[in-house]
C-alpha cells in the first residue's frame, strides 16, 4: 500500500512538472525550433541613420531572452521575420501662446512580414509603430534622440514579439 502511495505521488509530480513546463512567462508559445530575422532596412523618407543598425540585432535579442528558439541566418527556419522601416517622423504636438511648437513627437513606424512554417495561418504582415515625446526646445540629438528611441523600439519589439508568438 505505502508503495502504491509513493508511485501515485511520483506520477502526480512527474505530471505537474511536465504541464508547468510548458507555460512561459512571456505568454510566448511556439513548437518551433529556429527563427530567422532579415536586416529591416531603413526606407523611410527621413532617414536616422542607426536605426537599422539599432532595430534588427535588439529585435534579434528580444527573440533569443525569451524563448528557446536558436537564431539562424537561413530562409528555411520555422519562423522568420522580415520587413523595413517605414516611418521617421516628428511632428508638433501642442502650441505655445507664441503659437510656436511647446512640445514635439517622434514617431517610427515598421513594416513586418512573419512567417510561420509550421503554422501558415500565424503568419502577418503588419505596421508597428510607436512615438516618444520631448520638448520643442530640445534638440532630438545625443541622449535625447537615445532616449526616445530606447522607449519606442522597446515597445515596437515587445509588440512583434506578442503578435508573432504570443496566443493572448
Amino acid at each position: 500500500m505505502k508503495k502504491l502511495v509513493y508511485i501515485s505521488l511520483f506520477a502526480i509530480s512527474a505530471l505537474l512538472i511536465t504541464a508547468c513546463g510548458a507555460y512561459s512567462f512571456t505568454g510566448a508559445t511556439t513548437n518551433a525550433d529556429t527563427i530567422q530575422v532579415a536586416f529591416f532596412r531603413n526606407e523611410a523618407t527621413l532617414v536616422e541613420p542607426t536605426l537599422s543598425q539599432r532595430f534588427t540585432p535588439e529585435l534579434q535579442e528580444l527573440f533569443l531572452r525569451q524563448t528557446n528558439l536558436t537564431l539562424v541566418n537561413n530562409p528555411n527556419a520555422d519562423l522568420r521575420l522580415e520587413g523595413e522601416i517605414t516611418g521617421y517622423r516628428i511632428n508638433p504636438m501642442s502650441a505655445t501662446a507664441q503659437q510656436t511648437a511647446a512640445q514635439n513627437r517622434l514617431t517610427v513606424t515598421i513594416n513586418v512580414r512573419f512567417y510561420n512554417a509550421l503554422d501558415e495561418e500565424k503568419d502577418f504582415e503588419k505596421s508597428f509603430s510607436f512615438y516618444s515625446d520631448f520638448n520643442s526646445s530640445q534638440q532630438l540629438v545625443g541622449g535625447i534622440l537615445e532616449g526616445a528611441l530606447d522607449e519606442i523600439l522597446e515597445r515596437i519589439h515587445q509588440d512583434i514579439f506578442n503578435a508573432a508568438l504570443g496566443d493572448w
